[in-house]
């Protein structure tokens, strides 16, 4: 698009080269989706493009409209890049991505190993056994393997059962790497001082949210995780409602672990007496 807003050519970067396009392009401002997939693209752009990666949900103009489409939303950044109006996103350095895959990664196979246990579950349901198993560990999957299952669910269960046990390898796997990574990071080492937070949840936190420093405070790091409660202004009166769960929920899901873990674990009379009087408001 040139400074008078009218679009001079069209290129679809998916069936382009990338290193030609810099080349033909070097110099000149982009602006980048902060789609899953961008780092490639923008890392490789940037050498010669000065890049702006947008933030789409604050984009109303592109997340509101009727007819979205590629070409479409590509107009609309173009536009509002020329009018130096973009909502930019949070670019994580290397070091933060390779975090965020490692953290993200384990619980992945977390969800997997889940799954195949509630499939553990599900069978043993299905053929009348209501006795408490544990697929998830090592004593439970042994009980396990002595049931005797008519064909082909004696086959599935012993499926379902080697599959938890290879994630479960695969999952300490990354446990110790994940612990190498917290105790070199001086982020994770103060992170790992408060009660109930081990290394996977300061990792995860540190990797999350990234460099602290693009907050402009403790306020916008928390509306980040999004347990910031939502106001509700009527007149004269305020009202604070729930927590506003944007953003970040697997930090949420964390945290809520970690607080559980300090309250039962800590010895911390503060902490237990601040628990009881919330849990008793809450009928818990």
């Amino acid at each position: 698009m040139d400074e008078a807003g009218e679009i001079v050519e069209e290129v679809r970067v998916e069936n382009a080269n990338l290193n030609d396009l810099t080349q033909r392009y070097a110099g000149v401002q982009a602006v980048l989706e902060a789609t899953s997939n961008y780092y490639h693209i923008h890392d490789t752009l940037s050498e010669h493009l000065d890049m702006t990666v947008a933030n789409l949900k604050k984009i109303n103009q592109i997340a509101d409209t009727d007819k979205k489409t590629d070409r479409v939303d590509a107009k609309e950044l173009a536009r509002m890049l020329r009018l130096n109006s973009v909502p930019e996103s949070y670019i994580p350095t290397e070091e933060v991505r390779e975090t965020r895959a490692l953290v993200r990664g384990r619980q992945t196979l977390v969800e997997n190993r889940t799954e195949y246990a509630n499939k553990v579950h599900a069978l043993l349901s299905d053929h009348g056994i209501t006795e408490d198993v544990k697929p998830l560990t090592e004593k439970g999957r042994e009980s396990l393997r002595e049931l005797s299952l008519p064909a082909p669910f004696d086959t599935l269960l012993e499926s379902y059962l080697d599959l938890i046990e290879s994630l479960t390898e695969e999952i300490q796997k990354l446990d110790e790497t994940i612990e190498e990574r917290a105790r070199s990071l001086k982020e994770t080492q103060l992170l790992m001082t408060i009660p109930g937070v081990s290394y996977y949840t300061a990792l995860t936190i540190y990797a999350e949210l990234g460099g602290i420093n693009r907050f402009d405070g403790d306020k916008e790091a928390v509306s980040y995780v999004g347990l910031n409660p939502e106001i509700r202004e009527s007149g004269d009166s305020q009202i604070e409602g729930s927590i506003s769960k944007r953003v970040s929920g697997r930090v949420r899901w964390l945290l809520v672990q970690a607080a559980n873990t300090a309250v039962h674990t800590s010895n911390d009379e503060y902490l237990s007496r601040f628990y009881d009087r919330l849990a008793s408001r809450k009928n818990l």
